[in-house]
């Protein structure tokens, strides 16, 4: 079974909105300032959200770990 790319794309950006508030939450517990929090919330979606989109097309391509399930009608 293959992933679509619409998928692959709504599962990037769900863990993405997860990842980027613990990463701005700790920014902003470790200085206390809102515009580096944003700045980095900002930077940390957008390069993030492009190599989780090529990485879960990759591993789409490997048939390893996969396994075929049969239907019994």
């Amino acid at each position: 079974m293959k992933d679509s790319r619409m998928r692959s794309v709504v599962k990037g950006l769900t863990w993405r909105v997860i990842a980027t508030c613990t990463t701005m939450s700790l920014v902003y517990i470790g200085t206390g300032d809102l515009t580096l929090m944003a700045h980095v919330g900002i930077a940390d979606v957008v390069i993030k959200l492009f190599f989780y989109y090529g990485h879960e097309r990759a591993w789409g391509r490997l048939a390893w770990g996969r396994a075929v399930m049969s239907v019994n009608k």
